[in-house]
C-alpha cells in the first residue's frame, strides 16, 4: 500500500459484488491516518454513477473507511445539523490512487435528531439473489450491520460530533490551503 500522508488526494470507487463499477468520487483528500482506519473529508465533489450521471455533494463530509470492518461512515455536515450515512461495505484497499471497496446494499441513516433507520432491505434482498451471495457473506454483512448500530448507540469515536466537526474545519483549511 502506497504511503499516505495528510492531505493527499485519492479518488473512491464503489463496486457491486459482480466486480462492476457502481459510483466514483473524484475527491477525498487524507485528514487522519490510524491502525485500524483512515479519516478523509470533501465538499461539493463530483460524484459519477455506473451509469454516467454525474452530480456534485452538497456539503462538506468526513467519511471513515475501516481496514478490517465491514462498513464505512460517511459524515455528512449539514447546516441543519449532522447526518450519519454508514454503508455495508467490504474493507477498503487502496490501489491507484483510488480508495476501493465492495457495497453490500445496506445502509443505516442516522438522522441529527439521533433516530436511525435501515435503508435499502429490498435493494440487498434482490442483489443477493441475482449475485449469488453467499450463506457465509450474508452473515458477514448483517452482522456488520448490527455491529455498526452498537458502534453508534455506545458512542464510539466515529460518532462523537466535536470530533467530526474538528476533522470538517481541517478539511476547509486543508482545501483552503489548496487553492
Amino acid at each position: 500500500m502506497q504511503r499516505l500522508k495528510i492531505g493527499d488526494r485519492l479518488q473512491i470507487q464503489c463496486y457491486k459484488h459482480d466486480g462492476k463499477i457502481h459510483r466514483e468520487w473524484d475527491e477525498a483528500v487524507v485528514l487522519d491516518i490510524k491502525k485500524d482506519y483512515i479519516v478523509f473529508g470533501n465538499e461539493r465533489t463530483l460524484v459519477t454513477e455506473a451509469q454516467g450521471n454525474t452530480w456534485r455533494t452538497k456539503e462538506p463530509a468526513v467519511m471513515y473507511f475501516f481496514k478490517n470492518e465491514w462498513y464505512n461512515i460517511i459524515v455528512q455536515l449539514k447546516k441543519e445539523g449532522v447526518t450519519y450515512y454508514c454503508n455495508i461495505a467490504t474493507p477498503f484497499i487502496i490501489e491507484d490512487n483510488t480508495i476501493k471497496y465492495i457495497d453490500y446494499d445496506l445502509d443505516l441513516r442516522i438522522f441529527p435528531n439521533g433516530s436511525f433507520k435501515i435503508l435499502d432491505k429490498q435493494e440487498y434482498k434482490y442483489h443477493k439473489k441475482k449475485m449469488h451471495y453467499s450463506k457465509d457473506l450474508d452473515i458477514v454483512v448483517n452482522n456488520a450491520l448490527s455491529e455498526l448500530i452498537t458502534s453508534y448507540q455506545r458512542g464510539d469515536i466515529m460518532f462523537d460530533l466535536k470530533r467530526n466537526l474538528l476533522y470538517g474545519n481541517k478539511y476547509a483549511k486543508l482545501k483552503d490551503n489548496s487553492n
